[in-house]
């Protein structure tokens, strides 16, 4: 079981390409599945970070929670970087106030779930992100509504249902993470835990290919369908990862964090929060029927990003470096 998990993890990134590729194959090719598919995301999503949390000794949580340094360096990087740079961005599909609404939810929102994993991927902090974890969810309940106040205008606030969020957050992360604490304690009691523990440390990678396939292939006919309408987001969505990616490194040298850190408020700067989202934006008016395709155009291109980030990151930000 290890050397096959050591092979997986040492060939992860082309195995989540293909994963990419063939669901957007089965999505195209058959579009009846999209619904099944849609439904299996968040449990699918929940199995990911049940395996993810199983990684982080909570003796260890316990000691990242504790750092108000990275923890107000994620808070400023999500809060207050980028919505300036979201504003400047939305600019490009500001003249389509449907597509507008889609952007700026799915860009406002930092991810709280499958962060984890690529950061973890990458070498980065995930304990530290995974303890953050709580405080975005909070944060971006409270300032979504005043971002999309400012930047799309009054009246798209009353259509808003923060309902979701909640809902995520309770199912997403406090389920998945109080499963693994006790698989933990479990794991250091008995061996049918610690078997369990390694069975799911194995299957990470393949949990992971699985949720990038099925994802991608419950959106793929819908996003096929509207290409016209929708490429117009692309740069945007592309731009915005760029541009995070120096303004989260800078950041975090400002911050004097060291370099599993730095890795961390880079992912986090650049993930977005499109699967919690998106219920938010189906339940808008009909009018805006484009804008949750608006957020599963950005799913898509995210997807592949992190996928490229993974491999990127760790050269941009070897572990070297050490806080004095």
């Amino acid at each position: 079981m290890r050397a096959y998990a050591e092979w997986l993890e040492r060939h992860q990134v082309p195995l989540y390409l293909a994963a990419l590729a063939l669901g957007a194959a089965v999505g195209l090719l058959v579009p009846s599945v999209a619904h099944p598919l849609e439904l299996a995301i968040n449990p699918l999503l929940g199995a990911l970070l049940y395996a993810t949390f199983l990684g982080v000794p909570f003796t260890r949580f316990g000691r990242a929670f504790r750092d108000w340094r990275f923890l107000a360096t994620v808070l400023v990087v999500n809060f207050v970087l980028v919505p300036v740079i979201v504003f400047i961005l939305s600019r490009i599909v500001a003249a389509d106030h449907v597509l507008l609404v889609g952007v700026l939810f799915v860009l406002l929102t930092p991810c709280v779930d499958y962060v984890i994993v690529f950061t973890g991927l990458a070498g980065g902090a995930k304990d530290r992100l995974l303890a953050a974890a709580p405080l975005l969810m909070l944060a971006q309940i409270l300032l979504l509504p005043a971002y999309l106040w400012l930047m799309a205008g009054p009246e798209l606030i009353q259509s808003v249902d923060l309902a979701p969020f909640v809902d995520a957050f309770l199912l997403l992360i406090l389920l998945p993470m109080a499963a693994a604490g006790l698989t933990q304690v479990a794991a250091g009691l008995t061996r049918a835990g610690r078997i369990l523990q390694e069975v799911m440390l194995g299957a990470m990678v393949p949990l992971m290919m699985l949720t990038l396939a099925v994802i991608v292939a419950s959106q793929a006919y819908g996003v096929g369908q509207q290409i016209p309408a929708l490429l117009i987001t692309v740069p945007v969505y592309v731009l915005f990862a760029a541009i995070m990616v120096p303004v989260g490194i800078i950041a975090s040298r400002v911050a004097n964090l060291d370099d599993p850190a730095r890795r961390a408020i880079v992912f986090s700067g650049v993930t977005r929060n499109s699967l919690v989202v998106l219920p938010l934006v189906l339940a808008l008016p009909a009018r805006f029927g484009l804008a949750p395709l608006a957020v599963v155009t950005q799913t898509l291109v995210e997807l592949i990003v992190m996928v490229v980030l993974v491999r990127v990151i760790p050269r941009l930000l070897p572990l070297r470096y050490q806080p004095t």
